[in-house]
């Protein structure tokens, strides 16, 4: 049975925290849901890039790839960078990807954004900062 691809796009840094939260984040997918084929990837500064994970996920056996941004909000990677790698003009949030000669469906998710799930996220770090005093 085929599964879907998610390539996970983090920012990347010099700082090895950010590499390696994006990297557990998509393990934790991965353990989450069997229904993906979980990949992270950077727009720099750290590797495997997008452009890597996108060649990798090529011989993968997946029907959709869907590409998700790990950032909070839209700016020039989110709107610009990120669709011209994944073959997506400017605005545009489905595609198809080429994979052994034939065509399967591309998707680009939203960032975060303003979530219910982020809000609770924030209230859980105040309550675990509050508990030090």
């Amino acid at each position: 049975m085929s599964k879907k691809g998610m390539l996970l796009v983090g920012h990347g840094s010099k700082l090895p925290h950010n590499k390696e939260l994006i990297e557990t984040t998509a393990q934790l997918i991965a353990e989450r849901s069997d229904e993906y084929i979980v990949k992270p990837g950077f727009m720099s500064l750290n590797t495997p890039s997008v452009a890597d994970q996108l060649e990798a996920f090529r011989s993968e056996d997946i029907e959709m790839l869907v590409v998700v941004p790990l950032f909070l909000a839209k700016g020039v990677h989110i709107n610009q960078d990120i669709p011209e790698i994944i073959g997506l003009a400017p605005g545009t949030r489905k595609g198809t990807f080429q994979k052994n000669g034939t065509s399967i469906p591309l998707v680009y998710a939203d960032p975060i954004g303003s979530d219910p799930l982020l809000a609770e996220l924030m209230l859980k770090n105040a309550e675990d900062a509050a508990r030090l005093v």
